[in-house]
């Protein structure tokens, strides 16, 4: 188990993270709704599935494996999820993952704010030596979103889960390994803020 603290809330001029609560369930249905060109691990929440899909946010957070956050576009609304997970105190080291976002906020600052916000948390607050993020190979929109705020690649997972693509059917996912250590923290930081100040 986790002995870090619960998650904070995380506030910048773009975009406000904090815990994800039951009570978001319809306005996360509302941002998810539409737009998305890929499948994604564990599903997008449906009608039918975002129950059971909020039961396993709540239990990986009870367990200290995961810490889930509504993302909170600059007019309060909610514009999708993120989260840290595959958490691991011992180590150092967390993930940042799950990060869907309703079509009228990509490409905005709200993604390059989020994360500096996280990986600021992540390093500067949680102390841990290693950020990794991971998707799917397939995924070149998101691909480009993480090397442009300065992770490393370090390898594909190859056949490393099964997808179930509505309009496809099954396939096996490659996973592309991402990181971000301490000591490249800085430099990052730098980096952000002149994306965001662009």
């Amino acid at each position: 188990m986790s002995h870090w603290p619960e998650a904070p809330v995380l506030c910048g001029r773009h975009v406000t993270l904090r815990p994800l609560r039951r009570a978001d369930r319809d306005d996360l249905l509302a941002a998810l709704s539409t737009g998305f060109e890929h499948t994604f691990a564990g599903g997008l929440p449906t009608a039918q599935t975002i129950d059971g899909w909020l039961d396993r946010v709540e239990a990986e957070t009870a367990a200290g494996r995961a810490q889930v956050f509504a993302v909170l576009d600059a007019n309060g609304a909610v514009a999708g999820t993120t989260r840290y997970m595959r958490m691991n105190a011992a180590a150092r080291r967390v993930e940042i993952g799950t990060t869907l976002y309703a079509p009228r906020v990509r490409r905005t600052g709200l993604n390059t704010e989020a994360k500096k916000l996280l990986l600021g948390h992540a390093f500067d607050v949680l102390g841990v030596y290693c950020v990794q993020i991971r998707t799917d190979v397939l995924n070149h929109t998101s691909r480009r979103a993480i090397e442009r705020i300065g992770a490393k690649q370090d390898g594909i997972l190859r056949g490393h889960t099964v997808m179930h693509d509505p309009d496809y059917g099954e396939r096996r996912r490659e996973t592309v390994v991402y990181s971000i250590l301490d000591i490249e923290w800085p430099g990052i930081r730098r980096h952000l803020d002149a994306l965001l100040d662009r």
